[in-house]
């Protein structure tokens, strides 16, 4: 596994040499996205991605993807590129540890301080990574009150120095944005073309306004537009498509349908590790309680002792659902304080008999 504190001095010297496109004033350094969408062209779909998601796409949870189901390129949790540049260093590192399994895999960053971001993109790119992504979409109001996040939207201005800084505080690797279609209307006419005129290798919009955060349906119609501007420009920027999806199938039918080149998964993945595996048709509920203990070991093996136990506990309202005795099993789960308790319960149940093989229908 890479560690931040052994890797921050030295750069990693086998991030590899990256090809830069050049769009107006601005070159793109495309990287690892130029194979992605190469790749995705020849087999003809979309590629996948995993949403970066605070608290919940760490170190042990990708690794269950990597086993079960890898997509094509892989996020980190949101990291904030302040807290990064300071004291607190050590403690955001955790959410920078990573294995080589994992790639390609994208550091996300937030911060409305172009000289931080300048600094954590170099920190960023010395550990290794395969690109660095600006959050400009999280309606957290603890981020927007630093004018980061969704706040970015109000303040284009700012947000494109923040993109020119990450890509000057790391030229080598790829810069990506994820934002939204609007603060609290649709404004991707005004707003999506500041980003791409900073030339970002991908853009990511989630297909909802900031005021709308996750509570009304995504509108993937709005992909097209992101996609027409960006054929207007005739640039190489990648377009991303991100909200609601909750099977490979819908996301290749929306990407196909709106002109999407890859769809991020958010929500849709929790509690199910094969997502991606398009040849997993069926799981079983010994499957899911079995990758929960799992999952819960490499919690433990990887971050115990470092992060709160009590994060693994969002995700067994995931796995455990939808069979016989589950509401039971997730009552006791959420009273266990340690893996081991954790496989403890899981083996009583399991021993019990009351596993039914009702199996889950396909989520390819």
């Amino acid at each position: 596994m890479n560690s931040p504190k052994s890797s921050i001095k030295k750069k990693n010297s086998k991030v590899q040499k990256s090809t830069k496109l050049t769009t107006t004033n601005n070159p793109i350094v495309m990287g690892f996205w130029s194979r992605v969408r190469d790749a995705s062209k020849r087999e003809k779909r979309p590629f996948f991605t995993i949403a970066p998601m605070s608290d919940v796409t760490d170190v042990a949870f990708r690794r269950m993807f990597v086993k079960y189901g890898k997509p094509d390129v892989m996020w980190t949790e949101f990291v904030s590129a302040d807290g990064l540049c300071s004291m607190g260093r050590e403690i955001l590192s955790l959410d920078l540890e990573y294995s080589k399994t994992e790639r390609p895999i994208v550091a996300q960053l937030f911060s409305s301080n172009p000289d931080k971001m300048r600094e954590a993109a170099r920190i960023v790119e010395s550990l290794g990574f395969d690109g660095i992504d600006i959050n400009m979409g999280c309606p957290d109001k603890s981020i927007e009150r630093q004018g980061a996040g969704s706040a970015m939207i109000k303040n284009p201005v700012r947000a494109r120095e923040v993109i020119r800084a990450a890509k000057e505080g790391a030229p080598n690797i790829p810069v990506s944005v994820k934002t939204r279609i609007g603060y609290s209307k649709n404004e991707i006419a005004n707003w999506i073309p500041h980003i791409l005129e900073e030339g970002v290798a991908a853009l990511t919009i989630h297909c909802r306004t900031r005021k709308e955060m996750s509570l009304v349906p995504a509108r993937w119609e709005h992909v097209a537009e992101v996609v027409a501007i960006r054929d207007r420009m005739n640039i190489p920027t990648i377009v991303i498509g991100n909200g609601d999806i909750t099977s490979l199938r819908q996301g290749k039918e929306l990407a196909k349908q709106y002109g999407a080149d890859g769809v991020m998964v958010g929500r849709g993945i929790f509690g199910n590790p094969w997502f991606f595996d398009a040849k997993k048709k069926k799981i079983t509920t010994e499957e899911k309680i079995k990758a929960l203990v799992e999952h819960t070991t490499l919690f433990d093996k990887t971050l115990g002792g470092k992060k709160n136990f009590a994060i693994m506990k969002k995700h067994y309202k995931a796995y455990v659902n939808g069979f016989d005795g589950a509401r039971e099993l997730r009552t006791r789960l959420m009273l266990t304080d340690s893996a081991t308790e954790v496989a403890e319960v899981a083996r009583e149940y399991l021993k019990s008999g009351r596993v039914i093989e009702k199996e889950k229908t396909s989520h390819v």
